[in-house]
């Protein structure tokens, strides 16, 4: 499936199977899962996408042939592809351990074609194996909804209790499961309309869930920010105690309103989070295969992506939208 344009559908196209590179994998895709990311590209608010471009950056797949110099995986591997597709190594982000600020990246499914397909390529060196139970369309979440996750909730003070989600989607219903595990507190913020995503929540053990305009029933120690509505930062840091954060989850957001100085002061703070580091996925898989982790997915076939992403932007999709190739 290929967006040709911005603002655009789709089109299924047949194109010549991609040759790996030296350093690459050619990769057989199982799932892709369908990111809030993908919509932000195809609706032209990412502004310098590879066109024509493949995308998905939520990539399960089996490695069918490797390059001349892959020496870490072999055929047959499950595999599963991030958005980070590329570092340089070189640059001053990457020689201070900061390679998801890496000025010469590439991106899944942004700059580099990516997982709405039924073959792909990716280096080698940014493929995550998969264990056996993830190896299918109900992994495919894993590969930025929990790493983006889990990278906001790293930003997090380990001695924070009540933690508030704002956005109720992919990456929040598996971030609430690992933070319930450490014994966190979650209190989610939904549209305020949205009962049933508000029902999720509760069934996946929140303490607390209600509309974004609500005020929680306790002070917060720290909020993540997963809905790309400006709006909810001033909101988000009327919600927590002092010296808590607002973390921001996504790649885009809606302009943020003026607020007023006493809602930051008492040593509040705003922080973003880019893109994830491998060291990121490593600590979050390690994690991941010593916990009870459910994906909630709903599966499309590959030709229905421009419903899949309709379904997502109109927010009928609670858990993950996944694409299986069948």
């Amino acid at each position: 499936m290929v967006l040709e344009e911005p603002k655009r559908p789709l089109v299924l196209k047949t194109i010549p199977l991609p040759a790996p590179q030296a350093k690459e994998v050619l990769i057989k895709i199982i799932a892709c899962g369908v990111c809030r990311t993908d919509l932000h590209i195809i609706d032209g608010e990412l502004i310098y996408p590879k066109l024509p471009l493949i995308p998905g950056h939520e990539i399960v797949g089996i490695v069918a042939k490797t390059g001349t110099n892959v020496l870490r995986l072999l055929e047959g591997d499950v595999v599963g592809v991030p958005w980070l597709g590329y570092t340089c190594g070189k640059c001053k982000y990457c020689m201070r351990g900061q390679e998801n600020l890496c000025i010469n990246a590439g991106f899944t499914g942004y700059t580099v074609d990516g997982g709405y397909a039924e073959y792909t390529v990716a280096n080698e060196q940014y493929c995550f194996p998969l264990a056996a139970k993830y190896g299918n369309a109900s992994g495919a979440p894993l590969l930025c909804a929990g790493l983006i996750g889990y990278r906001s909730y790293s930003m997090i003070h380990a001695n924070a209790t009540n933690i508030g989600i704002y956005g109720f989607g992919a990456a929040a219903h598996i971030l609430t499961q690992v933070a319930i595990f450490q014994e966190k507190k979650i209190f989610a913020f939904t549209r305020d309309d949205d009962q049933e995503a508000q029902r999720f929540a509760v069934q996946l053990g929140a303490t607390w869930a209600g509309g974004s305009s609500q005020s929680p029933p306790e002070k917060l120690d720290a909020a993540i920010i997963f809905a790309p509505v400006g709006s909810l930062i001033p909101k988000a840091l009327a919600d927590i105690d002092k010296g808590g954060i607002v973390v921001c989850g996504g790649i885009h957001m809606s302009d943020i309103p003026t607020f007023p100085y006493t809602i930051l002061w008492d040593e509040r703070a705003i922080r973003s989070v880019a893109n994830l580091t491998r060291k990121d996925g490593d600590a979050f898989f390690k994690l991941v295969s010593e916990l009870p982790i459910t994906t909630e997915i709903k599966t499309y076939p590959l030709s229905e992506a421009n419903e899949a992403l309709s379904d997502l932007r109109n927010g009928k999709i609670h858990g993950a939208a996944v694409l299986v190739m069948d």
